[in-house]
């Protein structure tokens, strides 16, 4: 029993049937792996079909945006605008007020003094000789 030939035929055929487990096992394995890079494969494709147009409506998209923030900004000038025309019209407003109340007091004051001296005014009585 210690002939070589014997012991490298053993070798080899120990050899030969662990590979063969081997494939064995890895051949379930090896079709998984062919079913995922199948799968891999319809992804990539549906991406590059679908991720083109949906990048471009998104960019669509931010242009759009781009254009509501310009009008709304627009908008809130102008806004600001007639706001501040509006509180420079109502200052004018009070200030036209105040300068009628015055006037007006003006104008009453004056005429209770003519009232008064009106109504205090005793006719004089001229003392004419007769020649």
């Amino acid at each position: 029993m210690i002939d070589p030939l014997f012991w490298l035929g053993l070798s080899l055929l120990l050899v030969a049937a662990s590979l063969t487990a081997v494939l064995v096992a890895a051949i379930p394995a090896l079709q998984e792996l062919a079913r995922a890079a199948r799968s891999v494969e319809k992804f990539f494709d549906t991406l590059s079909r679908e991720l083109p147009p949906t990048l471009e409506a998104i960019r669509n998209t931010s242009l759009e945006i781009s254009d509501l923030t310009d009008d709304v900004n627009t908008g809130v000038k102008s806004a600001s605008q007639v706001v501040k025309q509006f509180d420079q019209g109502l200052d004018h407003a009070k200030k036209q007020a105040q300068n009628i109340q015055i006037n007006t007091r003006s104008v009453m004051a004056g005429v209770k003094a003519a009232w008064k001296t009106f109504r205090h005014q005793r006719p004089q009585i001229r003392n004419r000789s007769k020649p």
